[in-house]
């Protein structure tokens, strides 16, 4: 079959359905990837993937989003797919009103977390659900990542046909692992923290959304712990930044030494098993797959209750979970974790075997090729 994977930006397509699209062509399948042109699509062209460029907008105006909805009906007329794959709200409803215009037999859409969530204020609520319901119109299969979401998806009647399946999520337990010493010696070297630091390890997009101020506040009422941050903020962003936080936190002397903010990393692995714990102080989620990497490395988790997080996390088992916004919260769950190893142990114990047993990316691509008869 020739079978199209259209998401928004290359980032989430290198680091989100490339292992899908390698698991499809070795069945024999024709991949293309679609998604805004971007120098993080260099991975997946190295392989061998072809990438057609789509210049999908930068907000969630309609009218900016009317050059990519004319380039994916053109693209989708030309290339004749068998079935396209869609990812993320905005890209996702695009592609799957073009693709049903342009005859593509089957659409499926794989809803990483929906855009709404119980925080959000009531009318902007009803306006993302609505536009779900919408895009059911020109869907086939609804894959949902979380439990929760596929629940949500038939109480809001967002399954087509009231069917959804949950895929979850998952990771390559080869690459995220537990190190040796050798290697949590190199990573926390390449951290700048020395062998009794006990290091924080938080990945996530630098938005408020991702709890970054609630973080930097909370750092500050935890003096034995270091905090290291992957993550740059993305073009496409277009939730409020972090830079009154971080000018805060840059500027408090008690905490600007235990701070390292580290940027875009291709070393995630690498880094994780340097650290002593990890922590999500998200706003809002689908299935975060930062988490699911912690726990693989044998790392306990620190997160906020919410959709996704509250289904990966067992509160008191592998990790602590936290009311969202509440920096007090936090800074007493990371200060238990910092003061106890034997308790980073045996939460990092139990987070990794319940990754190993819901969370190895090849079941979770195996779910979805299996639902789809590929």
């Amino acid at each position: 079959m020739k079978i199209a994977q259209l998401t928004n930006v290359d980032f989430s397509l290198t680091h989100f359905l490339l292992p899908l699209m390698r698991s499809l062509r070795a069945r024999g399948h024709e991949v293309v990837g679609i998604c805004a042109d971007g120098p993080k699509l260099a991975p997946a062209r190295t392989e061998g993937f072809r990438i057609e460029p789509v210049p999908f907008a930068r907000s969630l105006n309609p009218v900016a989003s009317v050059p990519a909805f004319l380039a994916l009906l053109r693209l989708f007329r030309r290339e004749r797919f068998d079935l396209l794959h869609v990812h993320t709200p905005l890209a996702g409803l695009l592609g799957r009103i073009a693709g049903r215009i342009a005859g593509i037999p089957r659409i499926v859409y794989t809803a990483h977390g929906f855009y709404f969530h119980e925080g959000m204020a009531p009318a902007k609520r009803r306006l993302h659900v609505g536009l779900e319901r919408f895009g059911r119109r020109f869907t086939d299969v609804l894959f949902t990542q979380s439990a929760e979401d596929a629940e949500t998806a038939l109480v809001e009647r967002i399954a087509p046909g009231g069917r959804v399946l949950a895929i979850g999520n998952g990771v390559d337990p080869a690459v995220f692992r537990p190190g040796t010493a050798a290697e949590r010696a190199a990573a926390r070297a390449a951290l700048g923290v020395p062998d009794d630091a006990v290091v924080a390890l938080m990945i996530g997009r630098m938005v408020a959304e991702k709890g970054y101020p609630e973080l930097f506040e909370a750092l500050a009422h935890v003096p034995g712990l270091t905090l290291a941050c992957v993550g740059t903020r993305l073009e496409s962003d277009h939730e409020g930044d972090v830079a009154g936080a971080l000018e805060r936190a840059e500027n408090d002397p008690a905490v600007v030494p235990r701070l390292r903010l580290l940027g875009y990393r291709t070393d995630v692995a690498d880094l994780l098993r340097g650290a002593d714990l990890f922590v999500l102080p998200s706003h809002r989620e689908g299935m975060p797959r930062s988490i699911i990497e912690a726990m693989m490395t044998g790392l306990p988790v620190v997160a906020t209750r919410i959709r996704g997080a509250r289904e990966q996390v067992v509160d008191g088992e592998t990790g602590f979970l936290v009311p969202v916004r509440d920096p007090a919260a936090l800074a007493k769950a990371l200060g238990r974790l910092a003061a106890d190893p034997a308790l980073r142990a045996r939460m990092g114990a139990a987070g990794r075997a319940r990754a190993l047993d819901l969370y190895d990316e090849a079941k979770v691509i195996a779910r979805q090729i299996e639902a789809l008869g590929l």
